[in-house]
């Protein structure tokens, strides 16, 4: 068993190139980290295993178009390297002239579709019980409108003695639950506008800039974020992640590339964005017509024992008679092609692997991860662990 164990460790960390990876690959506008990674291995998320640093290269985990990416090979392990302002010409590397290049930090190519992920680095958020008590609310609007959209006026209780100039306005949604235990992780907080407080008082006066739904009394409101689009690289966590998809955004029944799941494990747990976890569907429970015979035939093996073995002759013959019916009905139904025995035996199929999902933002208990490849479909409570 512990061998097995080391094999499968091993098997784990040993690097797989793509088949067809390229000897070297130019970076071009639209890639992503994630792309790049799977044109030279078969699991992506084993880039920082062969990733070379260049000391000579300012922000060299940053790679932007334009960048060249080199495949070889030190000390028989595979390694890729990184050329910037040079280029392949007739299968030399020439060095391009020095240039001035401004360039902002945002033009670096993303570790995965950010289009994908926008709307959720800084909302919606999941949120405590205490965070949803303690935040300031919607308490009207102006001319008592029942909702209000862009450019309306609300009135907000329970600001802080110092706030902030603007805010988003959040719905409380529903609980993420742990589907082992039951207990709370936290609420998800629907972002439905953003709003820029116009004057101070009890209440405060706010104007609504954006809306992506209406706005309710009730709503409540949390100083506004900036989007942040964090540097991570997919890697594998560095330990032992079990977990379930708890949710889908947007309540697709089937998930699929680039929809967004909610994971029941957080930074309590070790997650980190850029961690990939492996998903894995659980296996259909299926009747097994074979061990339903078998196990029927050992049942009546057992009650032609208790026959045998039965004290009293009166005892033995009636048990013999039930048992001769038992065997003429078995026949019978063998012969009529009909179900045999009592209760059909049914079985467990072993978990499939469906596909990979990447961590992109994470809570103290829960995640939210982008689904980056599927090989078969995928559904809420499928697990997930180290890929």
């Amino acid at each position: 068993m512990c061998l097995a164990c080391v094999l499968a460790t091993a098997a784990a960390d040993e690097i797989v190139l793509n088949p067809a990876a390229p000897q070297t690959y130019t970076v071009v506008r639209g890639d992503t980290l994630w792309d790049i990674a799977g044109r030279f291995l078969h699991h992506p998320w084993q880039w920082p295993d062969i990733w070379q640093v260049n000391p000579h290269i300012e922000n060299p985990h940053l790679i932007y178009p334009g960048d060249l990416i080199s495949l070889s090979y030190q000390d028989g392990k595979p390694i890729l390297s990184l050329s910037r302002g040079a280029k392949a010409l007739g299968g030399r590397l020439v060095k391009l002239s020095p240039t001035v290049r401004e360039s902002p930090h945002d033009d670096a190519i993303p570790p995965i579709p950010l289009d994908a992920i926008h709307q959720f680095l800084s909302r919606p958020k999941v949120v405590s019980e205490a965070d949803i008590e303690g935040a300031a609310y919607v308490v009207g609007s102006q001319d008592e409108h029942l909702a209000v959209g862009q450019g309306g006026r609300i009135y907000v209780r329970g600001l802080p003695e110092h706030p902030a100039a603007k805010y988003s306005v959040f719905r409380p949604g529903g609980a993420y639950k742990d589907p082992e235990s039951g207990a709370i992780l936290g609420y998800e907080a629907l972002h439905v506008a953003d709003m820029q407080l116009h004057s101070l008082g009890d209440p405060a006066t706010g104007v609504l800039t954006w809306t992506n739904r209406e706005v309710l009394k009730g709503d409540r409101l949390m100083p506004q974020e900036l989007d942040e689009y964090p540097d991570f690289v997919p890697r594998a966590p560095e330990t032992e992640i079990q977990g379930r998809i708890i949710s889908v955004i947007d309540g697709v029944s089937q998930i699929g590339q680039h929809n967004v799941v909610v994971v029941n494990k957080g930074t309590a747990d070790g997650l980190e964005p850029g961690h990939v976890l492996a998903i894995f569907q659980r296996g259909q429970e299926i009747t097994d017509p074979i061990g339903t015979e078998m196990a029927h035939r050992e049942r009546l093996a057992d009650l032609k024992r208790q026959e045998l073995e039965n004290p009293s002759s009166v005892g033995r013959f009636f048990d013999g008679v039930a048992n001769d019916l038992r065997d003429a009905k078995l026949g019978i139904d063998k012969a009529l092609g009909e179900r045999i025995g009592g209760a059909p035996v049914r079985i467990q199929l072993p978990e499939e692997r469906a596909g990979e999902v990447l961590v992109f933002r994470t809570f103290d208990q829960v995640s939210y991860a982008l689904v980056m490849n599927t090989q078969r479909p995928v559904h809420v409570l499928d697990k997930l662990s180290n890929p």
